[in-house]
């Protein structure tokens, strides 16, 4: 069985810590690979810069992937994974603070499997965090590899 690894693509760092910390309280134990900007998210999934070397057969069974990124955006980021035939089928969740009616478009006509608001409140941030991982690595059907 393919291991499950989630990438969370946060140039926050509060942010981070917040997603790592609600992932633990709903006993999602999964690898996080934590990118921190558009550039580390495509050297993970195409194993270039930091990550040469790295196992391509091992891709996120999810990337979350916040908008406003530095280097590269997030939705640039997703163009991308879009546009190669290894990563085009990649469950991409857009993980943002932005409620702008033009993100949401430009995420779902660049292909975004899903776009999530955070929530403000932290209970309400924990039990999000323990429905995405719920969803996506335990009762979504990913295509083959």
């Amino acid at each position: 069985m393919r291991k499950k690894i989630i990438l969370l693509v946060e140039d926050n760092p509060d942010d981070e810590l917040l997603m790592l910390d609600a992932l633990v309280a709903n006993r999602v134990n999964n690898e996080i690979i934590v990118a921190r900007n558009g550039v580390e998210a495509l050297d993970y999934l195409f194993g270039e810069g930091a990550y040469a070397g790295r196992k391509m057969m091992d891709w996120p069974a999810v990337v979350l992937l916040d908008l406003k990124l530095p280097k590269i955006s997030g939705l640039e980021v997703l163009r991308r994974i879009r546009a190669d035939e290894r990563t085009r089928l990649l469950p991409v969740v857009i993980l943002t603070s932005s409620d702008e009616e033009e993100d949401r478009i430009k995420g779902y006509t660049f292909g975004a499997n899903s776009y999530v608001r955070k929530p403000v409140d932290f209970d309400q941030f924990i039990k999000a965090a323990g429905q995405l991982g719920l969803y996506w690595l335990l009762l979504n059907e990913p295509p083959p590899v």
